[in-house]
């Protein structure tokens, strides 16, 4: 069973729980766009259903609600960022904007961020490049429940790649994919509904292929894009690695098995290898290249002639990336958000928790 909440009902009750964790109001505000972001675009496995987590991470004392979050090396066009432990939802934006800074000077900027948190949707991230007229780059490494092409270990995040690139008078173009077959929040959709997960999404912890989303409390590990080598899934393998290493590697952030997991009862690695989760950004101005509305006419130019290839049968039209994430979230702001029962009684349990209205 689903309930419908208006969006700004959820975004309210959202902003109270950061405020009543000690974040700032600024912040508080920030964070509950962030999150309400994904559910907007119909991202429902990394919006409010991931609420009552960082909470619990909260509680575990894995998340600084007051974080410092500073610039600690820089040159022109580049910068690494400490977030402090504070959210992702609200380090992610401080150094996205400093890669639009550092792009508006030197025509391109490079962000890497080291000790922060999950980040909810690489999109909202990548998408703030677009109103400088500028293409945004987002990625982030996250708890490994991964296992490499190959493998039985789980050494990898779902490590999304999020890019997003301006038009005239077309929509953005904005792609916003994990670099597994399906991301560990669909799983727990499909946990909550009790339904079974397609082949290639998941592996038992002896490394065959299971159709249980419940698997990985079992030892078992998400696949990589492809599923398995016959399907590409050693080109998934290297997206997921390229990520971590520019997200954790250059930054200073755990990588790999390091990575802190995202669910509080998991203990941390007691052999960290750097600083909380990593994530890296960036933004290029397109006038870096040319003249920005020229290359806006030619954007228009090739997402309509996508637009209007010919489709296989039974099929109505070609979508370019953004395309059911902007659908969705016209339709949800103006009809309101669907949440499952399960997600309704988590939010329920915050708000009495805090003692506030939900």
């Amino acid at each position: 069973m689903e309930q419908i909440f208006p969006y700004e009902h959820l975004h309210a009750f959202t902003r109270d729980v950061f405020l009543k964790i000690g974040c700032t109001p600024e912040h508080a505000q920030l964070a509950a766009t962030v999150l309400l972001s994904a559910d907007l675009r119909g991202i429902d496995s990394h919006g409010v259903a991931r609420l009552s987590g960082y909470i619990r991470l909260w509680e575990a004392g894995r998340i600084n609600p007051l974080p410092d979050i500073r610039i600690v090396h820089e040159t022109p066009s580049t910068a690494v960022v400490d977030g402090d432990g504070g959210l992702g939802l609200v380090v992610a934006p401080f150094a996205m904007q400093v890669a639009i800074g550092k792009a508006k000077v030197a025509g391109t900027g490079w962000v890497s961020v080291r000790h922060s948190n999950h980040f909810g949707i690489a999109g909202y991230h990548a998408m703030m490049a677009l109103e400088q007229d500028m293409i945004g780059m987002a990625m982030t490494n996250a708890s490994p429940l991964v296992a490499p092409t190959f493998a039985t270990e789980r050494m990898l995040g779902t490590n999304p790649i999020a890019v997003a690139i301006p038009a005239a008078t077309q929509p953005a173009f904005v792609a916003d994919f994990a670099t597994t077959t399906a991301a560990n929040g669909k799983l727990e959709i499909l946990q909550r509904k009790e339904q079974e997960a397609p082949l290639g999404w998941i592996q038992d912890k002896n490394g065959v292929p299971s159709t249980n989303p419940n698997e990985l409390k079992s030892g078992g590990a998400l696949l990589p894009l492809g599923g398995d080598r016959e399907h590409g899934s050693h080109k998934g393998y290297c997206l997921g690695a390229i990520v971590d290493i520019f997200s954790a590697v250059l930054s200073g952030a755990n990588y790999g098995p390091w990575a802190p997991p995202f669910v509080s009862f998991l203990p941390l690695p007691a052999d960290p290898v750097g600083k909380g989760l990593g994530h890296f950004f960036g933004a290029m101005r397109v006038d870096a290249f040319r003249p920005a509305e020229e290359f806006k006419a030619h954007m228009d130019t090739w997402i309509n002639r996508f637009r209007n290839a010919a489709t296989a049968e039974g099929h109505e039209k070609v979508l370019i990336p953004g395309d059911p994430e902007r659908e969705m979230q016209a339709e949800r702001l103006e009809a309101g958000v669907p949440l499952l029962g399960p997600v309704v009684k988590d939010l329920g349990e915050i708000a009495m928790k805090f003692k506030i209205d939900f």
